[in-house]
């Protein structure tokens, strides 16, 4: 197809950018500094998006110009303090990606009340603290802005030994629908719900490299996810393609896991039902 750039596209004589241009767009992403938080902020950064992220110490070396700034999200006023910073660095702020979280393997029959108070703060109330401050802002600039929640798919299957994740996870769906709602029309508020994802921590979850082949072989597209894959959700939902979404539950997860009864039941025919 002619083009007269290289990334443009023309049109009947008219030359327009790819729908995943973000330039001139500024976006905070939490827990940014490593991970797949960090794959979010490097996706977002060569988009052309201005990007800040935040983390509660100082990171190692970031990506050039990707700005960090120290925060625990997981107080409100640290979480206000974030937003207003980076909406006076970039002079606004177009995209806020909630991903700080996370939590330990515990059994929920011993799980302190200290450990699941810490569960759900960081994984439903830091987010909410963090979209409050967002939309304030949004709510005042032209073209508003969106928020996105990074979510898990524990929140849709038994999760055992994370009961307090999945239960936070589940009320980060509702929260996203309900702000959804509330916020509109200035404010889009999405969740991109990532199934199992293949980062640095794997082994200590998953165990060796026999066990994660044995983990990504229930997954129907034959793999685990990979941060790109959830980086890659999150750019569409930031471009001018998804203009008419919000309220929505975006899940990558490769079509879920295998259901236990098609190896179980028939295992010469397996997929059958």
């Amino acid at each position: 197809m002619p083009s007269d750039q290289p990334g443009q596209v023309t049109v009947a004589g008219t030359s327009a950018p790819p729908p995943q241009d973000l330039t001139g767009r500024a976006a905070l992403v939490t827990g940014g500094t490593r991970g797949i938080g960090l794959v979010i902020a490097s996706r977002l950064l060569a988009a052309g998006a201005d990007v800040l992220v935040c983390g509660r110490s100082e990171p190692g070396p970031l990506p050039a110009n990707l700005a960090f700034a120290a925060a625990d999200v997981r107080d409100p006023e640290q979480a206000a303090a974030v937003v207003a910073g980076a909406t006076s660095r970039f002079g606004r702020l177009d995209i806020v990606v909630n991903n700080a979280g996370g939590s330990p393997s515990v059994p929920a029959a011993t799980a302190s009340p200290n450990l699941i108070t810490a569960v759900v703060r960081l994984n439903l109330l830091a987010p909410f603290f963090v979209a409050q401050a967002a939309n304030a802002t949004m709510q005042e600039q032209d073209g508003g802005g969106l928020i996105l929640n990074i979510g898990s798919v524990s929140a849709l299957r038994p999760a055992p030994g994370t009961a307090a994740y999945a239960a936070a996870k589940a009320g980060l769906i509702a929260l996203t629908q309900a702000l959804a709602v509330e916020w509109a029309p200035a404010v889009r508020v999405n969740c991109v719900t990532a199934g199992l994802v293949r980062t640095e921590d794997n082994a200590a979850h998953y165990g060796d490299e026999n066990a994660l082949a044995a983990v990504a072989a229930t997954v129907p597209l034959g793999r685990m996810a990979t941060p790109d894959d959830v980086a890659d959700a999150c750019l569409l939902l930031a471009s001018p393609l998804a203009g008419y979404i919000t309220g929505a539950n975006l899940v990558v997860d490769g079509g879920g896991q295998l259901p236990a009864f098609t190896g179980a039941a028939r295992p010469d025919r397996t997929g059958s039902t």
